[in-house]
């Protein structure tokens, strides 16, 4: 394989394993695009991107325009004459001047089996949904969202116990290996369109889906307890606090009790279908705890029932 010339452009840390597999397979990266710096942190320091600390570190170009439309920032890109544009996680749209600019195109690294979850957060809506497996798309790029013909596309199966941060890791890592494997073999991969049937849409996390609503099924809470691990972290209120839930198991059978009412002395709360165990909680400020241990710190007697989101 010759090494090819490359604009790199992504943000987050599943973007910055692509871009890490790029630069040891030999490519050369003319710059990397990604996300200007961001406040972060009990302090709200400005904090780089993943993409911009690892370009850094290899002393490569680095761009973070607000918007991509102008003839300036649209002059500027054209001007480093990349071979291709590698997408991971960007965060900004291309118009089609982008597009069109790299000599081969703007390839795309998409953590899903399109045309299944187009969209921000294909790896949260593929575990909320109870999906058997997902995977990775490499797509050559277009003008829709996540529309294009695709090149390369491997599955991979979601666990039960599956969490979003450990399925990011394991499509971080597929998704790079597939980029340098499609830059290898790109004179002869054939570009194939995506099917009209399957399509779906993974809307952008918000921290308002992460308030769990226990007149919800069991499996389906706990499903929302992994996908929104680590962010934004599913909570409920009790005794005036606001608890994040970082672990739970659905229990078999029906409580008989109104949804939201804790049922034992181990801490299952009645659901709108089943019960739901919860495993692991934390209190604002504190640590990460095992039920029984918080329970000695946080009366939630059998009988208690947990307040529900009004319905809006």
């Amino acid at each position: 394989m010759h090494p090819l010339n490359l604009v790199f452009m992504g943000t987050p840390d599943f973007a910055a394993t692509s871009l890490a597999a790029l630069l040891a397979a030999g490519h050369r990266i003319c710059a990397a695009y990604t996300q200007p710096p961001r406040p972060a942190g009990r302090g709200h320091k400005m904090q780089a991107s993943a993409v911009q600390m690892l370009a850094e570190q290899h002393g490569l170009p680095v761009r973070y325009p607000t918007s991509l439309r102008g003839t300036e920032a649209q002059a500027e890109f054209a001007a480093f004459g990349a071979d291709v544009a590698v997408v991971a996680a960007y965060g900004l749209i291309l118009p089609a001047a982008i597009l069109r600019a790299p000599r081969l195109g703007c390839l795309n690294v998409h953590a899903s089996l399109l045309p299944r979850w187009r969209g921000a957060a294909p790896i949260q809506r593929a575990i909320l949904a109870g999906d058997a497996e997902t995977g990775v798309t490499i797509m050559q790029m277009d003008e829709g969202l996540d529309t294009g013909a695709m090149l390369l596309r491997e599955a991979v199966p979601i666990a039960p116990d599956s969490t979003a941060g450990q399925l990011h890791d394991v499509l971080a890592a597929l998704g790079a290996r597939m980029i340098v494997e499609a830059l290898t073999a790109i004179d002869r991969l054939r570009p194939t369109p995506q099917p009209t049937a399957g399509v779906t849409y993974a809307a952008k996390l918000s921290r308002a889906e992460a308030l769990l609503d226990w007149r919800r099924p069991a499996e389906q809470l706990e499903r929302q307890v992994r996908a929104f691990d680590p962010w934004p972290g599913t909570f409920f209120e009790a005794g005036g606090e606001r608890l994040r839930l970082l672990r739970a198991a659905v229990q078999a059978g029906q409580a008989g009790a109104a949804p939201g009412t804790i049922v034992d002395d181990a801490l299952t709360v009645a659901c709108g279908e089943g019960t739901l165990r919860l495993l692991r909680v934390q209190r604002p400020g504190r640590g990460a705890m095992d039920a029984a241990a918080f329970l000695r710190g946080f009366a939630l007697p059998r009988g208690t029932v947990l307040p529900c989101p009004a319905i809006s």
